[in-house]
């Protein structure tokens, strides 16, 4: 399929792991990518990669979510050199297991200036771009996180419900402008952030939480995401807005 062809995407986070399985999604169906991320020279290989491996140019840009002179950096560039933003995938984020009792500030704020404040200032940045086109697509990293509790994770529990909230409230308000605003919450996926979320806690282990935690008894790879991402930002889910995807083999369901 080249449900993509030329359409303009911009990929926070995409350096590596989920983000990195999505450039190379849209890429695959034609689009036109562009990467942002704060991880320079992995950001810039994968964009290498990517382009090879499907014949075609893809941008990047280094820049911080939680800066808002970088933002709006990001965004004059991509309308520059791509003549404006047809989708966001609007993935950046961090993740830490800390117990709540032993959760400093310092790393309560850094959580939620990436995962939280960071979301806010990309889509309200590339949200004023597609105003003035009247059309587009953003589609926000949220989590099962967001949805149910988690131990160790306060910090990362809250910042992942408030994007699902701030999903809904941008949905709401984009939709006359015809812009469609949805989120993914995954469950477990396996990727770099959660390798090294688990690492934190010597007690869990991958094979033992897919068997007790995970009722279709495995993890999910970034490209299962990805294909989820594309569906949302493609015409098929032209009536889907405000949603919340949850993408974790049911873990959610009992």
């Amino acid at each position: 399929m080249r449900r993509f062809e030329d359409k303009r995407v911009l990929i926070t986070g995409g350096a590596r792991g989920i983000g990195q399985a999505t450039a190379d999604r849209f890429a695959s169906e034609g689009a036109r990518v562009l990467i942002a991320d704060r991880l320079v020279d992995l950001m810039v290989q994968t964009a290498g990669e990517i382009g090879d491996k499907h014949g075609t140019q893809v941008l990047t840009y280094a820049m911080d979510v939680t800066r808002k002179a970088e933002v709006e950096g990001l965004v004059a560039f991509a309308v520059a050199q791509l003549g404006g933003i047809d989708v966001l995938i609007n993935n950046a984020g961090v993740a830490h297991l800390v117990p709540f009792l032993e959760l400093s500030e310092e790393e309560w704020d850094e959580t939620i200036n990436i995962n939280l404040k960071g979301h806010f200032l990309v889509a309200q940045a590339v949200a004023r771009e597609m105003v003035r086109a009247k059309s587009g697509v953003i589609v926000n990293m949220s989590s099962t996180n967001g949805l149910a509790g988690e131990l160790y994770c306060a910090h990362y529990n809250a910042s992942k419900a408030g994007i699902l909230l701030l999903t809904k409230t941008m949905a709401l308000e984009l939709a006359p402008y015809g812009i469609r605003v949805n989120c993914l919450a995954p469950g477990y996926i396996v990727t770099p952030l959660a390798a090294g979320a688990l690492t934190e806690d010597s007690s869990r282990d991958e094979g033992e939480y897919a068997r007790t935690k995970i009722p279709m008894g495995r993890v999910a790879q970034p490209e299962e995401v990805a294909s989820v991402f594309a569906f949302l930002a493609s015409d098929d889910a032209s009536f889907i807005t405000g949603e919340a995807i949850v993408i974790d083999g049911g873990q959610l369901a009992s």
